[in-house]
């Protein structure tokens, strides 16, 4: 840990630049502003709609994806990871310290936007158990997400445009058609979570063990795959 600490301070103190910051906080602050107009027009405060709708199926996603493309990605398009690479620290501490970067940053991000939005949308004991239930789902899907683009992206430089195909090709259409595919989207397995755990969610999600089971594997799958992907990487001197 005496090695992974101060890689997780560089790494945050990198991500957190002024034009990101202001993008990542602009797009987890939408749920709230979304709420904020449905109390102020008496429309419908459907929290359980809302969180499901806005929150897990598009500001969790693109945070996550933001934030899990460039905890490594934007090093090795710079040339900048080169110069941790050739340190004599191993590579899979080095993927630890940004999978927690990205899965903190992610979370720190997310769960504050649903507790806010079930806060403002709801009131009464269901409410409350509701707004937990997502922010406990997206907790673990959000962090599910980050680390599994953290991975994409030491396999690509195209990794932000091949993940945001697949949260709005894949995620966004053929899951929702092909009944038998809903085990390969983290999208899914947090709606299942969210399920679980009292949310009121439509259609036939998927049952917990089998939702936090994608969560699990998505985890420490994606913290394996980057992990050997970057002790593969060869670092060549001049000639």
């Amino acid at each position: 840990m005496t090695v992974v600490v101060p890689l997780v301070d560089v790494t945050l103190r990198g991500m957190l630049g002024r034009r990101r910051t202001v993008l990542l906080v602009l797009l987890a602050g939408l749920p709230v502003l979304v709420a904020l107009l449905i109390r102020v027009s008496g429309g419908r405060p459907d929290a359980d709609r809302v969180l499901d709708t806005l929150v897990v199926r598009f500001v969790m996603a693109l945070v996550a994806l933001i934030v899990g493309t460039a905890v490594i990605g934007s090093e090795i398009e710079d040339g900048t990871a080169v110069y941790l690479m050739v340190k004599p620290i191993a590579r899979w501490r080095i993927v630890l310290a940004k999978a927690i970067v990205a899965t903190g940053l992610t979370a720190a991000l997310v769960v504050p936007a649903v507790l806010l939005t079930g806060f403002i949308l709801g009131s009464g004991s269901d409410s409350m158990t509701i707004t937990l239930a997502f922010a406990v789902a997206c907790l673990l899907g959000g962090s599910a997400y980050a680390v599994a683009f953290m991975a994409l992206s030491v396999f690509t430089s195209r990794a932000f445009l091949l993940g945001l195909a697949y949260v709005l090709i894949w995620e966004g259409v053929l899951s929702g058609l092909l009944a038998g595919t809903k085990f390969l989207s983290i999208r899914q397995a947090t709606l299942g979570l969210a399920s679980a755990l009292g949310a009121d969610i439509p259609g036939d999600p998927l049952a917990s063990n089998v939702s936090l089971l994608v969560v699990i594997v998505v985890l420490v799958g994606g913290f394996l795959i980057a992990s050997w992907r970057l002790a593969g990487f060869e670092i060549r001197g001049g000639d």
